[in-house]
């Protein structure tokens, strides 16, 4: 690897404009880097410490295989990537996705762009209803039909609920009727858990020195959701 080559932490939604200042592509471990040093307009996407591995009292084992985990409504759209900046999620999206081996955790898949299969970061958490703190517990890397089985209800709204159960069926060995089964219990605990004004614990993040910016309380929250929803919606 070049001496000269300085890495970058370069947001998705900045890509063109750090490509425009001279940035490049490494698609081996696709990531952006500075060709040389001392290029000005590049200074703004200078990389900050790796993140460690393993996060401080991350569970690496919790959560395992595939099922559906949907999120409750007090926390729709409410997750990790909206509560740090975009370089901070920059840093910890890659992390997770390299210390994967750059493949899905749950399937094995790799990110494939012609099938439009992307490797992505889901989170996993802990709810405790007695005092009513949903606690981030893993990141874990997992490639988009795989993520679409998790979040099933969104599956729903965007229609395509057959393809999810398909993929939930063929990953999991499940037979229909067991896989149909899974859903529904899943939706009634998602129902229990939206019941509840959930306090987000982000703790396990802002142990790297990662800055965490407070979420919205539950109602605002709430009525984001069915903003963001709307505006997705639209777009679909």
């Amino acid at each position: 690897m070049p001496a000269e080559r300085i890495w970058l932490d370069v947001p998705y939604a900045e890509k063109d404009l750090a490509k425009a200042e001279g940035a490049r592509w490494d698609p081996r471990v696709r990531r952006w880097y500075a060709p040389r040093p001392g290029i000005a307009g590049l200074e703004r996407w200078s990389a900050r410490p790796d993140i460690p591995d393993l996060l401080p009292g991350e569970d690496r084992s919790l959560g395992s295989g595939l099922f559906v985990d949907l999120v409750p409504s007090t926390c729709w759209f409410t997750n990790v990537r909206s509560c740090v900046s975009q370089r901070d999620w920059e840093r910890l999206r890659r992390m997770v996705v390299d210390r994967a081996g750059q493949v899905c955790e749950i399937c094995g898949a790799a990110a494939d762009r012609e099938a439009r299969r992307w490797l992505e970061v889901h989170e996993r958490w802990t709810f405790d209803e007695r005092c009513g703190t949903q606690t981030l517990r893993r990141l874990i890397c997992v490639c988009t039909p795989c993520h679409t089985v998790t979040h099933f209800g969104l599956a729903q709204v965007k229609g395509i609920a057959a393809e999810a159960m398909a993929h939930l069926i063929a990953v999991t060995g499940a037979s229909p009727e067991a896989a149909q089964r899974h859903v529904r219990e899943a939706f009634v605990l998602w129902e229990r858990r939206s019941g509840v004004v959930w306090e987000l614990d982000l703790g396990m993040l802002t142990a790297v020195g990662i800055t965490v910016q407070p979420p919205p309380d539950a109602l605002r929250r709430a009525e984001q959701a069915r903003a963001e929803l709307q505006r997705q919606r639209s777009s679909w």
